[in-house]
């Protein structure tokens, strides 16, 4: 079986950014849709916005984003608003919170747990899809990549109670008293990638993770833990379950002896539960061959 492609090259640039993006030789079509994180206000390790703007502009994308389902700045659209103005997003490009304006349903095919996904609505604005993540540590999933980005990410507050309670509520009050069942969590976040691979279709959809800033947390928390680790590169894939898991086996595997706190939270929260089970829903492969572009 031919191994899934992951593109990679260790410059942490615009530039590079651009280029590993051409080395896919592929196009996003019509109006896209770029997928990053805003971040918390009060976090730092999010994405450059003077990173991403040459990429962004080249492919003519909207930054788009949802609103959170913890009582943070980004809660409701008018300070999430306020918090892409002040991270410097809106500056380079249009922004949309997906979820402004309400949410829609879509399919999930083959879960354990769900049988459908809540995303914002204005999802349906958009043809294709850039799902340009920070890969780091996270609090709940052990590690936000990718699958982490195109599940919770893209979620309308109620999908996020939804997939964090494995299908049992979307009440925003309720939701957290079922984080016991860490493996169901992981399951959901899978089982709603399937659904938004399913609504574009794999071929317009793009997975660029940026590997910097490995803070053992997410970029959602508003005073994250200090990377330990230095930073690995850029890479990108058109398989979503090959980059992932590249990225996880580049933590597990390095020789820098900063990883121990991250790779713990990683094992911690088995987090490559996620990627198991994307695989098994038929999102991609685990098998996969590195291409230097540097």
């Amino acid at each position: 079986m031919n191994k899934s492609k992951v593109y990679f090259t260790k410059n942490i640039t615009a530039d590079s950014l651009t280029k590993i993006y051409e080395a896919l030789n592929t196009s996003l079509n019509g109006k896209v849709a770029v997928k990053i994180s805003t971040g918390e206000p009060g976090g730092h390790n999010f994405l450059s916005p003077l990173l991403i703007k040459p990429l962004v502009n080249k492919l003519n994308g909207t930054i788009v984003e949802c609103c959170t389902a913890y009582k943070g700045r980004r809660f409701e659209p008018q300070e999430h608003w306020k918090a892409i103005k002040e991270h410097g997003f809106f500056d380079i490009a249009p922004c949309d919170i997906l979820d402004e304006s309400g949410e829609i349903e879509i399919s999930v095919t083959g879960g354990k747990h769900l049988t459908y996904n809540l995303v914002g609505a204005n999802i349906q604005k958009y043809n294709s899809m850039l799902m340009l993540s920070h890969f780091k540590g996270h609090q709940m999933g052990g590690f936000g990549g990718a699958l982490k980005n195109m599940s919770i990410g893209l979620a309308s507050r109620n999908g996020k109670a939804l997939i964090h309670s494995w299908g049992n509520t979307t009440d925003l009050q309720k939701f957290w008293s079922y984080s016991h069942n860490q493996d169901a969590f992981l399951e959901s976040m899978a089982e709603a990638c399937q659904s938004v691979v399913s609504y574009f279709k794999p071929e317009n959809i793009v997975y660029i993770n940026v590997a910097n800033n490995l803070s053992i947390d997410c970029d959602c928390n508003n005073n994250p833990a200090k990377p330990e680790m230095e930073d690995i590169g850029i890479f990108a894939s058109l398989d979503p379950v090959a980059l992932d898991k590249c990225c996880y086996d580049q933590i597990v595997n390095s020789k820098d002896k900063g990883k121990t706190s991250l790779v713990k939270r990683m094992e911690e929260k088995h987090a490559i539960l996620i990627v198991e089970e994307a695989e098994r829903l038929g999102l991609g492969s685990q098998e996969y061959e590195i291409i230097n572009i540097d």
